[in-house]
């Protein structure tokens, strides 16, 4: 089983950057599609970003295309989500997610069931 672990979250200015990380306790990446989502206050939670296994093909919410960048350093096991040009808009709980890539390929949280525990950022104006 996989258990994926957040880290990188916190508090930044309009403008910012941060970049979380995600490593599977226990396990690898491989054979793993790695899912990013967000769920902001008050909202449902949505599909951020993707990036499959073997291809490293990347996919974005519209939301996020061109300020975010995800990727995978399978020499340290980590994915990670860069995030440039930070807005309130993107103040929420950050989740990394995996799905077996055997599975194909999914932005629905309900197809992802691994999950970890959720990484805060909040961008200030």
């Amino acid at each position: 089983q996989v258990q994926p672990v957040e880290s990188g979250g916190g508090l930044v200015q309009v403008g910012g950057s941060l970049r979380l990380s995600c490593a599977p306790s226990g396990r690898t990446l491989r054979s793993h599609n790695w899912g990013w989502f967000r769920q902001a206050p008050w909202k449902v939670r949505e599909f951020v970003a993707l990036i499959t296994w073997r291809t490293d093909n990347t996919y974005y919410s519209d939301s996020v295309k061109g300020r975010f960048t995800v990727s995978r350093d399978d020499a340290k096991n980590t994915v990670y989500l860069q995030m440039n040009n930070l807005n309130p808009d993107d103040t929420a709980i950050y989740y990394c997610a995996a799905r077996e890539a055997r599975h194909g390929l999914s932005f629905k949280e309900d197809d992802y069931p691994y999950w970890g525990q959720g990484a805060q950022v909040t961008v200030s104006s």
